[in-house]
């Protein structure tokens, strides 16, 4: 006769309980302390993004502040200067836990950027504060291996979640993110938890995120449809334009042997850039174009100009993240293209803001899911035909260099399957090591 507790493990639901149980206490734990960093950083870029529209003269110090910033993170943050790409390092080689000084130098690194005018986001230093926090429970509960990427996960779904005030985008992000074209189940419920728990107590603190709406949407025809595939090819296109400007100027700064020097040098040239043009609309986060984007017309230029201020700033070694930026992107090339993509101007800014960041960052999913949290559930099609194009069409680099290739995008005509994924497996072991 079966014993009881033969019994109680025969239910898959009481294992299942347990594992919530689990989760539930450490993501909890996460998402409170991610939440409430990420409203330090909303509330920090708040007000360097208000004192320096104040006092324009400020730009001028940018090669000052870049040099801080270089000084700093040379010989107190060599440790945690790979950034995202450490995170993804992390989960899947796991080598040490990811030193807490990754939270502070970030937050401190991506306001000096915003506050002296450097071009870039936040989305990626939420989500360094979010690991690295994360990963101190790995020490403090002596998690295992596997529970140990679970942990990770939670911090980057966390960072990201609050720090855009979309839960589910963020959730689905983290797991999106770790490997092009798989996702890790086994880490949803974890994921979600964290991402949800997040957001709701950075919600608690006195910040606010921006809204955006689009309520002009049409019907889905074979017409709309042929012009939403032909939008997601170019906004694809601008996704991947980014990622190659972005590693471009990352290896031409990286010739100069001494860092600081580079956002010093990188710096002088933004500030100079920006005096030259006489306007700051394509520096900092740019949220104010990006809300035009969907009300207005604006010159088709403003999309070039955001890429090449925010690759050259990044590349030079300034601190932030790249998504807001590629909100910008994406929302005014979608502007652009209403000259001969016959959609409503705020459906194509809608389309954009999204499908380039999912270019770019390889999670169609992710985007298409916050395409919905922000803009409302009206154009989901519109928006999942965009992002899963522009996927397609941004090739199998990103802009994280450690993101590994989990399975193709698409196998050729006349391309051997074997020999495709034979080249991947290897490609993987190359990052591994």
């Amino acid at each position: 006769m079966a014993s009881i507790k033969e019994k109680l493990t025969s239910i898959e639901q009481i294992p299942s309980f347990v594992y919530l149980c689990k989760w539930l206490v450490i993501a909890a734990l996460i998402g409170a302390l991610a939440g409430s960093a990420s409203a330090a950083l909303l509330y920090s870029l708040e007000w360097a993004t208000n004192y320096r529209e104040a006092n324009k003269w400020i730009i001028a110090l940018l090669p000052i502040g870049g040099l801080i910033v270089g000084l700093v993170y040379h010989y107190y943050g060599s440790s945690v200067v790979k950034g995202n790409n450490q995170l993804l390092e992390e989960f899947h080689s796991p080598h040490k836990i990811i030193p807490f000084r990754m939270a502070p130098l970030v937050l401190f690194g991506t306001v000096m950027t915003h506050l002296f005018g450097g071009s870039a986001g936040r989305e990626g230093s939420a989500v360094q504060m979010g690991g690295a926090i994360a990963d101190q429970f790995t020490k403090w509960f002596k998690l295992k291996k596997e529970d140990r990427k679970i942990v990770i996960i939670i911090g980057v779904s966390a960072g990201f979640a609050s720090v855009f005030g979309t839960p589910l985008a963020g959730a689905i992000f983290a797991l999106e993110v770790m490997i092009l074209g798989r996702m890790r189940y086994d880490a949803l419920l974890a994921s979600v938890l964290g991402g949800i728990i997040a957001d709701y107590v950075c919600k608690l603190w006195p910040v606010h995120h921006t809204h955006y709406g689009v309520e002009l949407v049409p019907e889905i025809t074979p017409t709309t449809l042929f012009y939403a595939i032909i939008a997601g090819l170019i906004f694809g296109l601008g996704g991947l334009a980014f990622s190659k400007a972005t590693h471009f100027f990352t290896i031409v700064f990286k010739k100069l042997n001494y860092p600081p020097l580079r956002p010093f040098i990188g710096g002088a040239v933004v500030a100079l850039a920006v005096y030259l043009i006489g306007t700051t609309k394509y520096i900092g986060l740019g949220v104010p174009t990006i809300v035009d984007a969907f009300n207005m017309e604006l010159p088709w230029y403003d999309f070039a100009a955001k890429l090449l201020f925010t690759a050259f700033t990044l590349g030079a070694g300034f601190k932030g993240g790249e998504v807001t930026p590629l909100f910008y992107i994406g929302a005014t090339l979608g502007n652009a293209l209403i000259w001969f993509v016959p959609l409503p101007t705020e459906l194509l800014a809608g389309m954009g803001f999204v499908a380039v960041f999912a270019a770019a960052t390889n999670t169609p999913i992710a985007c298409t899911i916050m395409a919905i949290e922000l803009f409302g559930g009206e154009g989901a099609v519109y928006f999942g035909v965009a992002c899963v194009v522009a996927y397609m069409f941004s090739g199998h680099s990103g802009i994280y260099s450690s993101q590994i290739v989990g399975s193709p995008k698409h196998f050729l005509f006349g391309v051997d399957k074997g020999k495709t994924l034979a080249a991947i497996d290897s490609f993987r072991k190359k990052k591994s090591s």
